[in-house]
């Protein structure tokens, strides 16, 4: 088992946009960032992870870059991220930079130049192809609806974007684009960033040839997820990046890799593969869409038995493998809280509950902005309150083919990204003290309950016990490194695990749901031997765990047994 400082470290993820505004223009700022680096030192974490803030004009919130080595003007100049950066290691927090390498923005000067003429020497940079039978080259569908191909009349051929037309891909084949991609992030490597999200990773190669993908609906494009996700190519050339680049630094990578199973995984993250420390996995985000990734829209209520069974999949086929990345919510995904706990009644008890859960699992643990105060999901009345591009596209789809508007609302309000988009909610003043001027998107009107002022003054509050959370983590070497067994598999109500390290052995409780279920623990535990280290509820003296016990609607408990 190799020890490493990266699976020791909490991460803390910052929408920049969405975090805090120093200027008054409404959107977040990297002097925001830095504003804040006390509140974070204090919560405990150790790595900064920020989304986006290279140059961009935005029609993806940032993940359409113009520019790998300029800050994007809304959020500042490159002097305030060199000042951030160097905050940041003076509090001996890291820094991990979210990079873009599948795609880029229609207004990269790559791009233009590209687009200009079939003879341009840029042209080979992105993926260009002659329409067939009056249409698109194949029948590839994109992430935000509609073909991947996108039409341009002034050389009469199609380029391919897997996201927004303004985000066409790279095209990794030629050995120019792979070189000014390892240039460009060691160029941020050596201005000290401490390491990269690669986002979309998982798409940088193609199938050869982009032969379209099978269609059994006769629909006129398909989401032929086979033909360009987790390609052996794309671990040639991570693995290349990893010798050329990566590894010359101690720095900490993750993947966004949708699509795969732990087995599939340790392709990037196996200890020996040189490519990955960990990858964002997505079959638990899934849980609730009828037919997985391409189904998101199609809500279905999830059950505790499918959790249970990726969960523990991924514990154990990576264990003394690789690493996970644990996480419940990020920006592209709705607020946990509200997704699989009780954002009402039982708010700050489920979001404890929730927590309690990622924190105890074997992997890195990320707290998404707002998390670490059970911020929730938003209800704008109105789709014109959203920015979404994704979420608009599905809006405009669905109202052509006739859906009622509340049912499409319905559906949004439940999976739109922008649940997690919007501003942070420091305090109950105007605009829950995220700007003095018009915020880019609606702060959620719920800021006067949940907020961090008051988060911070109340000792019992969900900030406090991701505190705690945080800190026994420091502590116990087996809440890092322990071996994680599932118990009662069975139970849809209650979910138990084990983590074991040597002699000691950490048994952690979780009610996922508002009633009050009884448990019977395995006569396998030791509980002569029992230190109770974290609840969401007062537990009542040295009697509190038994072989039976009742929980509290969403109850949590962690404990330290003899092994």
């Amino acid at each position: 088992m190799n020890k490493t400082w990266w699976k020791e470290s909490v991460v803390y993820q910052i929408y920049p946009i969405s975090f805090l505004d120093t200027n008054g223009d409404g959107m977040g700022d990297l002097r925001g960032i830095t504003a804040k680096l006390d509140y974070l030192k204090d919560l405990g974490v150790d790595v900064i992870w920020m989304c986006p803030i290279n140059q961009s004009p935005n029609h993806d919130n940032g993940y359409d870059i113009s520019d790998y080595q300029a800050i994007m003007k809304e959020f500042g100049m490159m002097d305030d991220f060199d000042q951030l950066l160097q905050e940041a290691h003076a509090r001996g927090l890291k820094i991990m930079m979210d990079l873009v390498l599948n795609h880029t923005s229609d207004e990269h000067p790559w791009f233009i130049e590209s687009r200009a003429s079939k003879d341009n020497p840029k042209r080979d940079f992105y993926i260009w192809r002659q329409g067939k039978n009056g249409g698109p080259p194949n029948n590839w569908e994109s992430y935000f609806s509609g073909s991947v191909w996108e039409y341009d009349a002034a050389t009469d051929e199609y380029y391919l974007h897997l996201y927004s037309k303004h985000q066409p891909d790279l095209n990794w084949e030629n050995p120019n684009v792979v070189n000014c991609m390892h240039e460009m992030v060691e160029w941020w490597l050596k201005k000290g960033v401490d390491g990269f999200r690669f986002d979309a990773i998982a798409h940088i190669a193609k199938a050869v040839g982009l032969p379209s993908g099978e269609n059994p609906n006769s629909l006129p494009t398909v989401r032929a997820y086979e033909l360009f996700s987790n390609l052996d190519k794309v671990h040639t050339l991570l693995n290349n990046l990893y010798k050329e680049v990566l590894f010359h630094y101690d720095i900490m990578t993750v993947g966004e890799t949708s699509g795969i199973g732990p087995e599939q995984a340790l392709s990037y993250v196996g200890e020996t593969r040189g490519e990955l420390n960990m990858v964002f996995q997505f079959e638990h985000m899934q849980l609730d869409a009828v037919s997985g990734g391409s189904g998101k829209w199609n809500v279905r209520p999830w059950n505790l038995l499918e959790l249970k069974k990726v969960i523990s999949s991924w514990q154990t086929v990576l264990h003394e493998q690789g690493w996970n990345a644990n996480y419940w919510c990020n920006h592209d995904q709705p607020r946990p809280v509200s997704r699989f706990g009780d954002d009402q009644k039982y708010r700050v008890e489920s979001a404890k509950m929730l927590a309690t859960f990622i924190h105890m699992l074997e992997g890195t643990p990320y707290i998404y902005q707002g998390e670490e105060i059970g911020m929730t999901n938003i209800a704008f009345q109105s789709v014109d309150d959203y920015r979404d591009v994704e979420t608009l596209n599905f809006y405009k789809d669905q109202m052509s083919e006739g859906v009622p508007e509340e049912t499409i609302m319905q559906v949004i309000r439940k999976k739109s990204r922008d649940n997690a988009r919007t501003p942070m909610q420091w305090s109950n003043n105007k605009e829950a003290g995220f700007t003095q001027g018009k915020p880019w998107i609606k702060v959620n009107s719920n800021y006067n309950v949940i907020n961090v002022e008051d988060a911070l003054q109340d000792p019992d509050s969900i900030l406090h016990y991701y505190k705690n959370l945080i800190a026994l983590r420091k502590e116990h070497e087996v809440i890092v490194y322990g071996k994680y067994e599932l118990l009662l598999s069975e139970d849809r109500e209650i979910y138990v695990y084990t983590r074991t390290l040597e002699d000691a052995c950490l048994l952690v409780i979780l009610n996922f749901f508002g009633k009050e279920p009884e448990l019977t623990l395995p006569q396998h535990l030791n509980l002569d031997s029992k230190e109770l280290l974290i609840s969401n509820y007062p537990v009542n003296g040295e009697d509190d765990l038994c072989q039976t016990i009742r929980l509290c609607p969403y109850e949590s408990r962690v404990y330290m047994l003899k092994a």
